[in-house]
């Protein structure tokens, strides 16, 4: 199910943006996408959806926002070179 959220601005928004209403509607979209899946409150399936974009779309869009595009906590990471170190 799809809902709808109204955020109210003036046209000034517009005009120092120099965008149109629908471009603004998507950055709006896109930057609450960027910003909750850079919480950890969302998904990146989520989040893109949100964006109402294809996943790998989204995920490339993360670095124009300096958001990493995959976490890996510490303990994962040493892991993965421990892992890379034994199929040398």
């Amino acid at each position: 199910m799809r809902r709808t959220l109204t955020v109210e601005y003036s046209d000034e928004v517009l005009l120092a943006l120099g965008v149109s209403p629908e471009q603004f509607g998507a950055e709006l979209r896109l930057l609450t996408a960027v910003k909750l899946y850079e919480l950890g409150r969302l998904s990146s399936g989520a989040a893109a959806n949100l964006a109402d974009m294809p996943k790998p779309v989204f995920l490339s869009k993360l670095a124009d926002y300096g958001v990493d595009s995959f976490r890996l906590t510490e303990e994962e990471l040493r892991q993965d070179v421990t892992d890379a170190r034994s199929h040398q």
